[in-house]
């Protein structure tokens, strides 16, 4: 997308994101640390983040031509595609979403309640990277497996950064509805054990390393 501002009686052209699915995980996570409470600040970095525009040039821009702008931002955020991407493309690599959450390890979503806990916003890429693994295995039906979970997460997690913020979003919804079916579904949730072991490992710190007398 294109956006004409008009200064100093010439006309500029500039180049604005054309769809929602031009952002990556990287830079939406820029946008949400800019995220203040500080209009002025928040829409000069989010159309510095968006667009080809020089911070010299935002800054002297009419609050008319900001809010035109801010408003196609919006509107292409409103008209995302949010839907699962079971599989998607990484410089060349094909990354599955996981086939089958009710068949997620304890060590999975261990990692998964951890990086939730500890913030979501700063742990989006390994997040990811816990739900999207090399693909290994696809038929032409779009039955596929993936890589099993293994300690390669921070490599894994830096080329999550290059995934699209409405990929991101597809996945976080999916996996959440999956949580909270788990959640109502079963009294003894995944989350429930994981609280359960923890309390449990936390009652005599001595006896978890074999020193507990008799």
């Amino acid at each position: 997308m294109k956006v004409k501002i008009k200064k100093g009686g010439k006309v500029k052209q500039f180049k604005l994101i054309n769809s929602w699915s031009d952002v990556t995980l990287e830079t939406w996570l820029k946008l949400i640390e800019f995220d203040t409470g500080n209009k002025a600040e928040e829409a000069e970095e989010t159309i510095a983040a968006l667009s080809n525009m020089p911070k010299q040039l935002i800054n002297q821009l009419s609050l008319r031509d900001v809010a035109v702008i801010m408003g196609e931002v919006a509107k292409l955020q409103a008209g995302q595609d949010s839907s699962l991407k079971r599989i998607i493309e990484i410089n060349g690599v094909e990354y599955g979403f996981h086939p089958k959450l009710d068949d997620i390890t304890l060590g999975e979503y261990a990692d998964l309640e951890t990086f939730i806990k500890n913030g979501i916003e700063k742990h989006l890429p390994e997040i990811m990277a816990v739900l999207y693994r090399p693909v290994t295995e696809k038929t032409d039906s779009g039955v596929y497996t993936i890589k099993a979970y293994d300690d390669s997460l921070t490599i894994r997690a830096e080329e999550m950064k290059k995934m699209s913020a409405e990929q991101v979003q597809g996945a976080l919804v999916f996996f959440y509805r999956f949580v909270n079916v788990l959640s109502m579904t079963s009294q003894s949730s995944l989350m429930q054990t994981l609280k359960e072991m923890k309390e449990q490992l936390q009652v005599n710190p001595s006896q978890k390393n074999g020193d507990g007398s008799e």
